[in-house]
């Protein structure tokens, strides 16, 4: 009987790596690793999840560190009949069972990237500007109002 190769948990890698000084790796290279194992797993969800309900449905992708582990950031993707409730750290996609497509609702950051963002509006770069703009729809209640919409309950 062969035996698998025993696999290092996610809390000794995280260890292992504070240990170490930071590598000077590309950014630009892991943020395209980053977003291709981001768009396999919204794909895995939408795809599992529109066999079990031909009808629309919602993705909220939530974006959590791991509380010992500070370099550990996960996502969960979440597929749901409802569209969620706008909350800080989550993603939400809506997809549309007829067309077969997913459309991107809103993203928001942390809460204190927000706060940060409605105190500095001014300053924000142009390329962080349709993140501004749903930051401002979450505090001025848009979101909400969209999701409530969303959920016919208005």
């Amino acid at each position: 009987m062969e035996q698998t190769p025993k696999r290092e948990t996610v809390g000794k890698i995280s260890t292992d790596l504070l240990s170490k000084p930071p590598e000077s790796r590309d950014p630009i290279e892991l943020q395209r690793e980053m977003t291709k194992s981001y768009i396999e797993e919204l794909t895995n969800c939408t795809l599992s999840f529109r066999k079990n309900f031909p009808r629309d449905f919602f993705v909220a992708v939530l974006t959590k560190k791991e509380r010992l582990m500070k370099n550990v950031i996960r996502n969960y993707f979440t597929p749901r009949l409802s569209c969620p409730t706008p909350e800080y750290d989550q993603a939400v996609y809506h997809y549309h069972h007829n067309e077969e497509a997913l459309e991107f609702l809103w993203v928001l950051p942390s809460k204190d990237t927000c706060e940060l963002f409605m105190l500095d509006a001014d300053q924000v770069v142009p390329e962080e500007r349709e993140l501004l703009y749903f930051v401002q729809s979450l505090y001025n209640g848009n979101l909400l109002k969209l999701s409530k919409r969303l959920n016919k309950e208005n």
